[in-house]
This record gives C-alpha cells, structure tokens and sequence, in this order.
C-alpha cells in the first residue's frame, strides 16, 4: 500500500502512547491522518463508529485504542474485555465492509512465559492475567472473522515519547533517590513507539496481513531497561535487582515474553535496531525537552 496522500484513521491515535507514534509515522509518509480518541469514537457503539467512517472515508484504519492498565484489569475485567476482546472485531466488521486494511495491536502478554526461546507467531497463547486473556480474546475473534485484509502486530514492553511509561517513570525516581529496586527475573523485548510504528508501516508498504511480531532487537529484563536508562541519563541513583516474589502485582506478568523477529526480517528485509540504540535517542530527547 502506497501511504503517501492515504487517508489513515488511527483510533487510540490522540493520546495513546503508540497511537501518537503512529500518527507521526503516518504523516512522515505523507499520509493524511485523523487520531482519535475514546472520548472520539466509542469502539463499543456501532451506529458511532460507522459513522465516523462513513466521513472520514479513510484507505486504512489502525487500532492502536486498548485497555493497558494490567494490574486494575484483575478487578475490572468486564472493562478489559470490551476494549481488547469485543472492540476489536467489531470495528473490523465495519472496516471489512469498506475493504481496507484493518491493522490491530496486540501484545506479548497473551503468552504465559513458560519458554526460555522468544516466541514465534505461531505460538499458541495462553495468558494468565485477565489483560493477556482479553488481548488473547480480540486475536481470536479476529482470526475467526477472517477479514483477509487484516494485520495482528504482537508487540511488547513499550517506551517512547508523549505518555508516561517505564523508562521515564524510572528516571523521574531516580532523580529524587538514591536506589531503587526493579524485578530482574522478567525477561521480554524492550520497544521503543517510533521504531515499532516504522517497522508497522513497513508491513503495511508491503501489503502484509495475518501476524507479526515487532520490537526492536535485544532482550532484556526490567532491571536491565531501568539500569541502562539511569547510566544514560548520568543519574546517580544505584538501580538494585529484586525477585518477582519480591515486588507482588495483582496481575501475572509472564517470566519470559522475548518476540522472535525472524519474520519481520524476512518480510521486510530489514532488521530492527537493538533496544539500547533507541533508548538512547529517547533519553536525548527527554533531556531536550
């Protein structure tokens, strides 16, 4: 799909950590893009969304809209289901009608973690928290919709500009301690927003549907994410590695969620730029802000 003068809806696309990415990215291409908000479009209300589409008449729409708070998902799960389960292949019936490209998000969270070899898209899930099991939900439910103009990008452990996340959450506590502790026996596949939407929309250049694992390469623990960021960033504070058991959460994260990027790679022919690249761009920019 040639993206340059497209018309894109990006729903999640106005304060979403990747929706914003993603609406850079999209215009970058020289596409035409309108960013929504759930205050814009209720994913939920069908007679709403078609008539969003119907004026805006976009040539590809992304989901980027999801419910991400996984901890308070365990006690508002009714929520959790209707943004990441039901939400998503609703709008896919509405996208279908008009023949366009669906893209969807989903995340390394369906997986249980039971692997110590990054995951492969043909991976069966099998989440253990109600945010991975509704993630898992929507993956279904597309799947047996079967919109052949579909996309599934299965992504993970993300940083970048425009919302609070991880890294600068790390960095803001370490300006004002001198030690934190950060679970070091999670292992996953750190991704920086910017670099996650290029490498979608390299997918889409290329007319690519079904599943695809994204993230930049590199795996790391929370620990290793947090000490590289404090070192990047000059900050003084001594980053201290604790145990899962240590640091309880009411959801279950996943010991071990690294992507295999191998068909990524193989699709694009490009390989993505290790995570400790990207987190130094990300710093720099923090700082220049």
């Amino acid at each position: 799909m040639n993206l340059k003068g497209a018309k894109a809806v990006v729903l999640g696309g106005k304060t979403g950590l990747l929706g914003q990415a993603l609406t850079n990215a999209l215009q970058n291409e020289g596409a035409s893009v309108q960013p929504l908000s759930s205050q814009d479009a209720d994913m939920l209300d069908q007679n709403t969304m078609n008539t969003i589409l119907d004026h805006e008449q976009p040539d590809i729409v992304f989901n980027a809209a999801a419910y991400t708070q996984v901890d308070l998902a365990e006690e508002e799960e009714e929520k959790a289901f209707a943004l990441n389960a039901t939400a998503p292949v609703l709008t896919a019936r509405l996208v279908a009608s008009r023949n366009i490209p669906f893209v969807h998000f989903s995340t390394d969270f369906v997986f249980n973690g039971r692997k110590n070899t990054p995951y492969h898209e043909e991976d069966r899930p099998n989440a253990k928290s109600v945010y991975g099991i509704s993630k898992a939900g929507g993956e279904k439910s597309l799947l047996e919709f079967g919109y052949d103009k579909t996309l599934i990008v299965r992504i993970s452990w993300l940083f970048g500009p425009g919302k609070m996340n991880f890294v600068q959450k790390i960095l803001e506590l370490a300006k004002d301690k001198d030690r934190l502790n950060v679970v070091s026996d999670q292992t996953g596949s750190p991704s920086y927003t910017p670099d996650v939407a290029a490498s979608t929309l390299e997918l889409v250049k290329r007319d690519h549907f079904g599943i695809v694992h994204v993230a930049n390469s590199g795996i790391a623990t929370w620990f290793d994410l947090a000490s590289e960021a404090v070192s990047l960033a000059g900050l003084k504070c001594t980053v201290q590695p604790i145990s899962t058991s240590e640091y309880p959460t009411k959801a279950v994260r996943p010991p071990y969620s690294v992507l295999d990027l191998t068909s990524f790679c193989e699709i694009t022919g490009q390989t993505p730029r290790h995570w400790r690249q990207a987190l130094q761009e990300y710093i720099t920019e923090l700082e220049s802000t």
